[in-house]
């Protein structure tokens, strides 16, 4: 198989780029999607004819402050009704509430929000690197409030990923509602090599129920091509800009293509060199080597144009006027400026499948593992990288630009669903009012998908989807973390854990977000024994065993 054109896209070694590389054309092995499992007896309640949430304070998602106490009437999947029931501190009066419902749960004290929208997420698949199941994937999202997910390719034909589009839509799986934006790659185990054969895969992807294109780059020609099929037939798109590409393609010359979005910050920076046009790349440095990659790019945006100068408020005036949009994924990055911080979150020992610590550990065959031998002066440099980035992404959002959560999670000890809600205190880092969080994490990300119709805020008419938490997230958005947080109990002088979403709700069906995480625990308990690792943390000596070294 030829893998030459996605190895340059990705920009990952040729042994680990074989996830991507699938036979796209003739039959599809894997186009049904049966290797997840249907959702079982017991996991959710409703629909309903009538559901009523009663009592809780809401965060409506359009940036409005928390209201309420609140009653929230639901039929089927359709929220129908919204009425302030009182005031805080005073006991709520039984008259004028909504009538009885044919289910109702009492939310007094709790906190109910839009169900997230993560719009950079992959479901990768047993056959790949991470070797983690969907389901384990589905359950973190959903566990963690997230009931939309834009999915940015996988090892898999897009068929695979429509078909479990479909179930989902359908309730048949525990998911949430997807989005397809495959890979713009490979076609009939051929490269793309002339603008013609891009506007075929364009086709092909469309026919085979893309809702959007993830690019990485191509030639001009070729990119150029694609860019302009997708937007004629209506598709959305989005780029990782490939350092590779980027000298062609920034993202001024792809948004003057119609480019609609781009993830992370790649070919950002570089449309902001004043006295360049190419990266200072050492003369030693080699792409795929993945140390060199990721260690130069966090030293890139230091040779940008300083915030606010006139270089850098020309391109952010001109994708402000193109309508533009940034998913920055701040998390993928969070490993680069404190490794032992994110090597060894809280949650790690009880989430974390055996697979995922295999493919995080340093590793020159796995993309992103690239702890070869990461140094304080690396992370010192992203600290800056960051600091400079966010400063950008923050006025963006200020002069009314588009900005959507998104957390590329299952790379660089970036867990699933954790990683969500630590791309929202990235963004509470970068200057965003809490609230300002949840608009992105929700309507603007609804927005980014063209779907706010349906999703995104609470609103009579859309789609009942809801993250609902018993503590306040715009005060400490830690509550959201599957783990919670701690506090000390002035009463009884203990310490002790809060927090965790408590029901996540989509299409009007409820799910007990705890037991979801009572699953995944057990699903990685369970891989544990399999591989005789001892339950509980996992030791150091256990971790480089896993990495292949001796335990001596």
């Amino acid at each position: 198989m030829i893998c030459a054109i996605a190895n340059r896209f990705l920009g990952r070694s040729s042994t680990s780029i074989f996830a991507v590389c699938i036979v796209l054309g003739g039959s599809f092995a894997y186009a049904q999607s049966e290797d997840v499992p249907d959702r079982a007896d017991g996991e959710g309640v409703g629909q309903f004819e009538r559901l009523v949430l009663r009592g809780g304070y809401l965060i409506d998602g359009t940036g409005a402050p928390p209201q309420g106490p609140v009653d929230i009437v639901i039929e089927k999947d359709r929220i129908a009704e919204i009425k302030v029931v009182g005031v805080p501190g005073l006991a709520i009066a039984p008259d004028d509430r909504p009538e009885k419902g044919d289910y109702e749960l009492n939310l007094e004290g709790h906190y109910i929000l839009p169900g997230f929208i993560d719009l950079h997420s992959h479901i990768h698949s047993l056959e790949t690197d991470q070797n983690v199941p969907p389901e384990y994937i589905f359950k973190l999202q959903m566990a963690h409030g997230t009931t939309t997910i834009r999915e940015l390719g996988n090892d898999r034909p897009v068929e695979w990923i429509s078909d479990l589009k479909r179930r989902s839509n359908l309730n048949e799986i525990v998911a949430p509602r997807i989005t397809p934006y495959p890979f713009f790659r490979l076609t009939n185990d051929k490269g793309i090599d002339s603008p013609q054969g891009a506007r075929n895969e364009i086709r092909r992807l469309a026919k085979g129920g893309a809702e959007g294109i993830k690019f990485f780059g191509a030639p001009a020609e070729i990119l150029w091509a694609a860019l302009d099929e997708a937007n004629k037939l209506e598709l959305r798109t989005t780029m990782h800009h490939a350092q590779l590409d980027v000298v062609h393609a920034n993202v001024l010359d792809t948004s003057s293509h119609g480019l609609g979005s781009m993830e992370h910050w790649y070919g950002l920076p570089e449309a902001m060199f004043t006295d360049k046009k190419i990266q200072n790349y050492p003369v030693d440095y080699i792409y795929h080597n993945e140390q060199d990659r990721f260690g130069e790019a966090g030293r890139l945006w230091k040779d940008t144009a300083p915030p606010y100068s006139d270089k850098w408020n020309e391109v952010m005036n001109t994708l402000l006027e193109r309508d533009f949009a940034l998913v920055p994924t701040f998390t993928a990055y969070l490993t680069s400026r404190d490794f032992m911080r994110m090597s060894r979150a809280v949650w790690h020992d009880e989430y974390t499948l055996p697979a995922l610590w295999r493919f995080y550990r340093p590793n020159r065959n796995a993309h992103g593992s690239f702890w070869f031998y990461w140094t304080t002066e690396d992370e010192m440099a992203w600290k800056e990288n960051m600091r400079l980035w966010m400063t950008f992404v923050n006025e963006y959002k200020n002069r009314g630009g588009k900005v959507g959560l998104g957390s590329d999670t299952g790379y660089l000890y970036n867990l699933y669903g954790f990683g969500y809600v630590q791309e929202m205190e990235l963004m509470r880092e970068a200057g965003f009012h809490p609230l300002e969080v949840i608009n992105a994490a929700t309507l603007v990300g609804a927005q980014i998908l063209g779907k706010e119709a349906d999703v995104g805020s609470i609103q009579v008419g859309k789609k009942a989807d809801f993250a609902i938490v018993e503590h306040n997230p715009i005060e400490n958005l830690k509550v959201l973390f599957g783990t919670g947080t701690i506090r000390l109990n002035d009463d009884s002088g203990e310490v002790e854990r809060i927090g965790g979403v408590k029901w996540t709700i989509k299409d009007g069906i409820i799910y007990d977000a705890r037991e979801l995480r009572a699953q995944v625990r057990k699903m990685v308990r369970d891989a544990k024994e399999a591989d005789g690792i001892p339950p509980g943390p996992m030791p150091i000596a256990t971790i480089d065993r896993l990495d292949g070294e001796s335990e001596n």
